[in-house]
């Protein structure tokens, strides 16, 4: 017997083809209202820069915009990448997020660049890539949000404002692993992103239950995973979207930052003998199928990882297969439709 399975949402704030990033976001607005309206547990929006693909450059700033669109649902960064930044500042903006909209945000933290180094070093000049100036900022982040004096705060002569009687919730965000033995150290949550490593996250998982060292903010360990998804009724669009999320993914490997995949394209392109096998790799980053396979693939995944949450990213050709895919998810798993939320069109009328 599966324990319930909580869905949450990861948004990339994909820009399609044809279309441009204010289009892309008033999409990311669609897609919130939508998931709350479904029960999904959180919202997540990741953080890139210096790609004409994405439209997501500051997590912070669409939190605010989506939260105030919605009710229940929980925003969050899925996620700050810290070392391009000063951990004062996102310690003073997520504060200021958890006084708008108190309960409701999270602070996801990772130490990828979201882009390239270059660009990483102009976002913050004094970042030297040192794994152990990572470690700093999460220290001081926070003594920052829990108003601990220590060095990074000078003591406690500088606080982040505003003060608030509440935290957003700290999640710790990986991929190879090792920051699974960060977030068992300093007491976060922890989030292993299978959508872009597919090996190694039940053992991450279950080395940082093992090690987990309880916090002012969480007493036990908490994890969650998260994977590139796709469900439709219809077997002909399920194989059409995975052959656009095979193409994708190789693209990007193969350094195509700035490509907008179309099916198209997917389908007219001729796979190497060694790009089959990466493309059969990739595919464990992925879960796509009817709601009968979704519902056993995420099962499964859920069971590998010892966790209820699944934080579900999705790329179609089209915001209607997207929006469907999430709200068939919902039904697959029994999410608990919430009273009140904003409504959402499923036509093609904007938000």
């Amino acid at each position: 017997m599966h324990p319930t399975i909580r869905l949450s949402v990861l948004d990339q704030t994909p820009i399609r083809n044809g279309g441009d990033a204010s289009a892309a976001l008033r999409e990311s607005i669609r897609l919130a209202r939508l998931a709350d309206r479904l029960g999904y547990t959180r919202y997540w929006l990741s953080e890139h820069h210096n790609t004409t693909t994405l439209a997501g450059a500051s997590p912070e700033i669409l939190i605010a915009r989506l939260a105030a669109e919605t009710r229940h649902i929980r925003l969050g960064s899925g996620g700050i990448m810290l070392p391009n930044h000063s951990a004062l500042k996102v310690a003073e903006n997520f504060r200021l997020l958890e006084a708008l909209y108190p309960g409701r945000i999270d602070l996801g933290l990772g130490r990828a660049p979201g882009g390239d180094r270059l660009t990483a070093q102009l976002l913050n000049p004094t970042n030297t890539f040192d794994p152990q100036d990572y470690i700093r900022q999460i220290k001081d982040l926070e003594a920052f949000l829990s108003e601990t004096p220590t060095p990074g705060t000078y003591e406690g002569k500088i606080r982040a404002i505003p003060h608030v009687d509440t935290q957003p919730e700290l999640w710790m965000l990986t991929s190879s692993g090792e920051s699974a033995y960060l977030a068992a150290h300093f007491g976060m949550a922890l989030s292993f992103a299978q959508f872009i490593n597919p090996v190694g996250g039940p053992e991450a998982v279950k080395a940082y239950r093992t090690r987990f060292k309880p916090s002012a903010t969480l007493a036990e360990p908490k994890a969650n995973v998260g994977i590139f998804a796709f469900c439709s009724e219809d077997p002909k669009k399920v194989q059409e979207v995975q052959t656009l999320i095979d193409y994708r993914l190789l693209g990007f490997e193969k350094g195509r930052y700035d490509e907008i995949p179309t099916l198209a394209a997917a389908t007219a392109y001729e796979y190497t003998q060694a790009e089959q096998q990466r493309v059969l790799y990739n595919r464990q980053r992925t879960a796509v199928g009817t709601p009968e396979q979704m519902k056993e693939k995420l099962e499964d995944l859920a069971a590998a990882f010892e966790v209820d949450e699944i934080v579900i990213s999705t790329f179609t050709e089209t915001l209607e297969d997207r929006l469907r895919s999430y709200e068939l998810l919902a039904d697959v798993f029994g999410l608990a439709l919430r009273p009140g939320s904003n409504p959402v069109l499923l036509s093609g009328q904007e938000a």
